[in-house]
C-alpha cells in the first residue's frame, strides 16, 4: 500500500508512475487527496473540541472547590455539548477513513524508473539471454508425451481424483520432483536462505499483507466456512512471519526460503498454453524472500536475480532473462525480472521464475519495521523470488534432454535423484 503522506506530497509523480503501469483509475489519486484534506480538518476540529473539554473540566474542578455550584452545572451542560459534538465528529472522522481506506488500497504499487513502458508481454525487455540450443533427435516429442511414454504423470487420474489441472506425479515423475526440491532448497539454504515449512492456507489478514486481496481473489481458492485462502505462493505467508513486527536493524538482512504447493484457479486459461505442465492449478515451487533495509533493496534484487541465474546455470537449461514493462507487472511490485527457460520441442520459452522488489508497499500493509538510529520506527522493504517453479523447468528438462536411449538427468540433480537417466 502507497504511504499516504507520500501521495499527498506527491501527487504528479504518484500520477506519472502509474500511467507506466497502465492503472485506469488515475482520478482516484485526487479523491485520496480530497478525503485525506477532510480527514485532517475533522481531526483539527476533534482535537479543538477534546482541547475544550479538558480546559473547561479543569475550570469545573476549580468552580466546584470555590463553592460556586450553579456555574459549576453550567459548564458541566457545556462540556456535555462538546462530547456529544466530539461523538458526532468521531463518527464523522471513522467514516471517512474507511472510505480513504478502501480507494488507497486499490492503487497498485509505483513502478521503479527503471521499468520500460508497455503493456503487453511482448514489450518487456530482454536483458539477457544464455545457454545452448539443445540438439533434439529426429522422434523428439514435447513434454505431454514423454510424460506418457515413460510413465511420470497421470493427468487423467488427476481430473478423477479433483479436476482437471491437477496432476499426479508419479514413480521416476514424483522422484524427480522430489529431487528437484531438495536440490533447489539445499542451493538457496547455502546461500544463507533458512528455510521454513509454512501453513498452506493462510487467512484474509495474510492475504491482503502481501496484495493477494484485493487484487488476486478471483485467482485464489477459498474456504469460505473459516475465510482461508490456500496459498498461491508461499511468498504469502513467509512474508507475513513477520507482519505487525518490529525487526532489529542489526538482523536484516532477514532471508527464507520454502518449499509448497501453489494453489491458483486460473480462470479463463485455455487453449496450447495450457497443455501438459505448462499451466496447472496445484504445483510445487521453491520460493526466496528478503526482507531488507530500503537503502538495500535494489541491491538485495540484483543479488537474487544473479541467485536465480546461477540455479538455472546449474541445470544446463537454455534460458533469458525479461524486465518486465509495466502493464505486464504484478499488483504489489516496483520492478520485476522474469526467467524463462527454452522449450525445445515446443519451440517455445517458459516462465519458470519472477524476482520482484516491492519496495515498502508490503511492509506498509504488514506493519514490518525497523527503528533507524534515532529510534524512529521505518518501514522494511520486501522482496521474493521463485527458485524455482517445478512443473516448466521438469517440462524444460524432458525436453530439452531427450535422447534416443531416454532423459538425461542434468547432473547437478542425479545425486539427488539418483539416477544419471530415466529410461
Amino acid at each position: 500500500m502507497l504511504q499516504l503522506a507520500f501521495i499527498r506530497q506527491n501527487r504528479d509523480l504518484v500520477v506519472e508512475r502509474l500511467e507506466i503501469k497502465n492503472f485506469k483509475e488515475l482520478n482516484l489519486v485526487d479523491e485520496i487527496i480530497a478525503l485525506d484534506e477532510q480527514r485532517r480538518k475533522k481531526q483539527t476540529e476533534n482535537d479543538e473540541l477534546a482541547a475544550k473539554v479538558n480546559a473547561a473540566s479543569k475550570e469545573i474542578g476549580m468552580l466546584m472547590g470555590k463553592g460556586e455550584k450553579e456555574a459549576a452545572e453550567s459548564k458541566k451542560a457545556e462540556v456535555a455539548q462538546y462530547k456529544e459534538s466530539t461523538k458526532q465528529i468521531g463518527e464523522e472522522l471513522a467514516a471517512i477513513e474507511q472510505k480513504l481506506n478502501d480507494i488507497l488500497v486499490r492503487l497498485p504499487n509505483l513502478p521503479s524508473t527503471l521499468v520500460p513502458k508497455g503493456s503487453t508481454p511482448e514489450e518487456n525487455l530482454n536483458i539477457k539471454e544464455s545457454g545452448d540450443e539443445p540438439t533434439l533427435p529426429s522422434n523428439a516429442q514435447p513434454h505431454w508425451e514423454l510424460i506418457k511414454k515413460y510413465d511420470l504423470v497421470n493427468f487423467e487420474l488427476g481430473v478423477k481424483l479433483t479436476g482437471s489441472g491437477f496432476p499426479v506425479y508419479k514413480g521416476k515423475g514424483a522422484g524427480l520432483q522430489r529431487a528437484m526440491a531438495r536440490y533447489f532448497l539445499d542451493f538457496n539454504t547455502k546461500a544463507g536462505y533458512t528455510e521454513y515449512i509454512p501453513p498452506y492456507m493462510v487467512n484474509e489478514a495474510s492475504a491482503f499483507g502481501t496484495g493477494q486481496l484485493p487484487d488476486k481473489e478471483g485467482q485464489m481458492y477459498h474456504m469460505q466456512t473459516d475465510n482461508f485462502y490456500m496459498i498461491p505462493t508461499s511468498e504469502v505467508p513467509v512474508t507475513n512471519i513477520y507482519r505487525d513486527e518490529i525487526v532489529k536493524e542489526s538482523d536484516l538482512p532477514l532471508k527464507m526460503t520454502a518449499y509448497t504447493p501453489c494453489f491458483r484457479r486460473e480462470a479463463g486459461s485455455f487453449g496450447a498454453d495450457v497443455r501438459g505442465l505448462n499451466r496447472v492449478h496445484q504445483f510445487d515451487k521453491v520460493e526466496i524472500v528478503q526482507i531488507v533495509h530500503p537503502d538495500k533493496s535494489y541491491e538485495a534484487l540484483d543479488e537474487m536475480v544473479a541467485h536465480v541465474e546461477k540455479l538455472i546455470q546449474s541445470l544446463g537449461l537454455k534460458y533469458r532473462i525479461l524486465r518486465l514493462c509495466g502493464g505486464d507487472m504484478s499488483f504489489a511490485s516496483a520492478l520485476t525480472y522474469d526467467f524463462e527457460v527454452w522449450s525445445a520441442a515446443q519451440k517455445k520459452w517458459l516462465e519458470c521464475s519472477s524476482v520482484s522488489n516491492f519496495e515498502s508497499f508490503q511492509s506498509n500493509r504488514m506493519k514490518i519495521r525497523f527503528k533507524d538510529e534515532k529510534g524512529k520506527p521505518q518501514l522494511v522493504h520486501t522482496l521474493n523470488g521463485s527458485s524455482l517453479a517445478l512443473p516448466r523447468i521438469m517440462a524444460s528438462i524432458l525436453e530439452n534432454n531427450q535422447t534416443e536411449n531416454g532423459i538425461k538427468i542434468p547432473e547437478a540433480l542425479q545425486p539427488y535423484f539418483g539416477s544419471a537417466l530415466i529410461g
